[in-house]
């Protein structure tokens, strides 16, 4: 039986190496790191997190990327499974405590009797054997010029940025407090997942000047600055707008300073839980390019952080991705050359979660296709089959960009007896989608 060499070892290529070995194939992770790093990265471990450390919504009825996380761990996903057994209170999201959730990952993979991972840095498409890309947003510029080469894309890159992490004891919490937005959350650790901190107009207007005129870091001649709405800098965001921010990451509504609580706050900046220990905390919706220097003196222009010490600053990054609707066939395999198949975030899908589906499903195809038998499309009407149909012929090829899984995506769904509100809708999509990822799971285990 073939072997299936996937590159890159993140949330695609760990998610399709378990699903294909899973499945009786034997599997080769060609993983760079550590031999060779990347801007982002601090370990060799597998599915290290380098951004949020938030897999987002849980809710499995009301929001798409909640009905994402059921289908994986309906298929037996490894990135949920290791995600459940290392989550930290994050109120009605999944967010988890991201060193040992990728050393977990990296443990289980690499004590996988059907898995071999080598050190290697990948930098050619040529020959035959099976193949995923699964190289995420952080593709080396050896292997991204050979996909440009199998491809014909003249243009593989857009710009992501990261957040800056703080140490926890380095917060002046007579000035912020514990609260998640309207105290969401079953229990106490869940209702008070997320640290807040108050500003008023005038620091806020302050905050915003300082963005405008904070020190940036600058592109390269040639370079097109393109962001992913998603994911935007902060600096940006404040670009667009004096108010967006407070329509944004940083609205102040369903929180209670308990310090003032008479006094409604302008603007909110939270951080979140960023490990177990809760001695770092992640600032939420404050991905920056701004240069090292710049940031710290602007964030500590934020109430409790005067006195603030970083165990990481944000920064911008490439992120490469493909476009998708002329590359790809409805089963992720590159339509040119179709022994090599693309998982993750080149795809154009955006987020952890996201990209890890997208690995489940390849893995999935690449090893039935290698047993000999064809496994029918996902339906578009669950989570993963829309995010298949959006990249491979859904979206517009001329305007595509890196999309998160959304409601948006699915087929309309036949509401009986007139307009419904949307908790109905959503609840309907749901219902939909997991009655049919059922049975397509059922259907793609055996021969067809």
């Amino acid at each position: 039986m073939s072997v299936l060499n996937i590159i890159g070892g993140g949330m695609a290529g760990s998610e399709a190496a378990w699903q294909a070995a899973n499945m009786g194939v034997d599997v080769v992770i060609h993983e760079m790191r550590p031999n060779v790093g990347t801007f982002a990265h601090r370990t060799g471990n597998l599915a290290e997190m380098v951004c949020s450390n938030s897999f987002r919504s849980d809710d499995s009825e009301q929001n798409a990327v909640g009905l994402l996380h059921w289908e994986m761990r309906a298929a037996g996903g490894l990135i949920m499974e290791m995600a459940d057994a290392h989550r930290l209170p994050a109120g009605g999201a999944l967010a988890v405590d991201r060193d040992p959730f990728a050393e977990a990952v990296t443990e289980k993979l690499k004590s996988h009797g059907k898995i071999t991972i080598q050190p290697s840095e990948v930098t050619s498409l040529s020959g035959d054997g099976n193949w995923i890309v699964a190289t995420g947003p952080l593709t080396s510029g050896a292997l991204a010029e050979a996909i440009r080469a199998e491809t014909g894309a003249d243009q593989l890159a857009f710009f992501d940025a990261i957040a800056p992490i703080v140490h926890a004891d380095s917060i002046d919490m007579s000035k912020a407090w514990m609260q998640s937005r309207y105290d969401k959350g079953e229990t106490e650790e869940e209702r008070t997942a997320y640290l807040n901190c108050p500003m008023d107009k005038e620091t806020y207007d302050a905050l915003i000047d300082a963005l405008l005129a904070s020190d940036k870091t600058e592109f390269h001649e040639g370079e097109t600055a393109g962001y992913f709405d998603g994911c935007l800098p902060i600096e940006v965001m404040a670009e667009r707008g004096r108010e967006t921010l407070r329509h944004g990451p940083m609205k102040p509504v369903g929180l209670t300073n308990p310090h003032m609580p008479d006094v409604k706050a302008h603007a909110v900046v939270q951080l979140r839980r960023d490990n177990k220990l809760g001695t770092l905390f992640n600032i939420v919706g404050f991905q920056t390019k701004m240069k090292y220097g710049a940031q710290a003196s602007v964030l500590r222009m934020i109430p409790g952080l005067e006195e603030a010490r970083f165990a990481r600053l944000g920064g911008i990054h490439r992120n490469t991705f493909l476009n998708s609707p002329t590359l790809l066939d409805s089963q992720l395999r590159l339509r040119r050359k179709p022994n090599v198949r693309f998982a993750g975030q080149i795809t154009g899908v955006e987020g952890y979660v996201e990209s890890a589906a997208m690995g489940l499903l390849a893995g999935r195809l690449a090893a039935a296709e290698i047993q000999g038998h064809a496994v029918p499309d996902v339906p578009e009407t669950t989570a993963t089959g829309a995010l298949v149909t959006h990249i491979t012929g859904g979206a517009d090829a001329k305007t595509f960009q890196p999309m998160n899984v959304n409601f948006g995506l699915f087929p309309p769904v036949d509401l009986k007896g007139g307009r419904r509100n949307r908790p109905a809708r959503h609840k309907a999509y749901t219902d939909r989608a997991k009655a049919d990822w059922t049975t397509w799971l059922e259907t793609a285990r055996e021969p067809a």
